[in-house]
């Protein structure tokens, strides 16, 4: 009778504790500055979904408790002070919902690049770039019905991180865009595998991106890939959480083999680790 009784708490304690566990990935948690994630409650489950609104882009809109939550990203462009989200309902009745997103300072980084074509593009290059930064911009803005229920990533691969999100970027003492992703470096060829189910949107080699790839995991919630060795999906296929798609490499404008991996979402690139959990921070160091 003990040993049933002891068994039963057992397994009441572990099913709990798999409850709450859930619930706390459910979601990411707020982080209201620059390159975070900001949770903002519209209207009651009662209510028809509706569609929201942030900086002209379509906004995620999920369940959370008794209440139609907007799940924003904020681009590291944005800037601190007061911003306001909008809602539309089915009969076309519009609402809006104020936030303030902090001041954050990011420290700055210095890059030794050997090859100067990848810091100063000659004519011919900035041509190039032109026309990949057109590819880029349309995969981000990249918008699809499909739910983005799950807000849990895997690690897509394991190394050593090698540079934070973030960072104030200077190239042979020029100052660039702030990094947009994080870098992990990890050996010539490691696996990279998707962190969640999703779909390719594209792929290609690109003159800063080097080979890279773009996986939509619906609403709005894309990622992407860079420096690979080895591509290997292809554009429109469809992909599992903890499928490999390519290898570590070292193309494009790189110091040495890693992967560049970003996450947007709204079209904003906000810092991956807030959809990591804490063992998979830990792995990278990342508090």
């Amino acid at each position: 009778m003990i040993m049933r009784l002891f068994q039963f708490l057992v397994v009441f304690i572990f099913l709990t504790q798999a409850v709450f566990a859930a619930d706390e990935l459910a979601l990411p948690i707020n982080s209201p500055i620059p390159g975070g994630i900001i949770l903002v409650q519209t209207v009651p489950l009662s209510q028809p979904k509706p569609e929201a609104y942030f900086s002209g882009n379509r906004v995620t809109v999920v369940k959370e408790n008794n209440t139609w939550t907007a799940v924003i990203g904020l681009g590291l462009e944005v800037s601190p002070g007061e911003h306001i989200l909008y809602t539309v309902n089915m009969d076309g009745d519009q609402k809006s919902y104020s936030f303030v997103v902090k001041k954050y300072a990011y420290p700055r980084q210095n890059l030794r690049i050997k090859n100067r074509r990848k810091v100063v593009p000659n004519k011919q290059d900035l041509e190039r770039i032109k026309k990949e930064s057109k590819i880029i911009h349309n995969a981000f803005e990249y918008w699809t019905e499909s739910s983005a229920d799950n807000f849990n990533f895997l690690l897509p691969v394991k190394g050593r991180l090698s540079s934070k999100f973030g960072l104030r970027r200077y190239f042979n003492n020029k100052p660039r865009k702030p990094h947009s992703g994080i870098d992990i470096a990890a050996p010539l060829g490691t696996s990279i595998k998707a962190p969640e189910d999703g779909k390719v949107i594209a792929t290609g080699n690109f003159f800063f991106n080097g080979n890279s790839i773009f996986i939509d995991h619906g609403h709005g919630l894309v990622t992407m890939y860079s420096h690979l060795n080895i591509i290997g999906v292809s554009e429109g296929q469809t992909v599992k959480r903890g499928e490999v798609i390519g290898r570590v490499g070292k193309t494009g404008r790189v110091t040495g083999p890693h992967l560049h991996w970003s996450v947007s979402l709204n079209n904003a690139r906000i810092n991956p680790a807030l959809l990591l959990n804490k063992k998979n921070k830990k792995l990278l160091n990342i508090k």
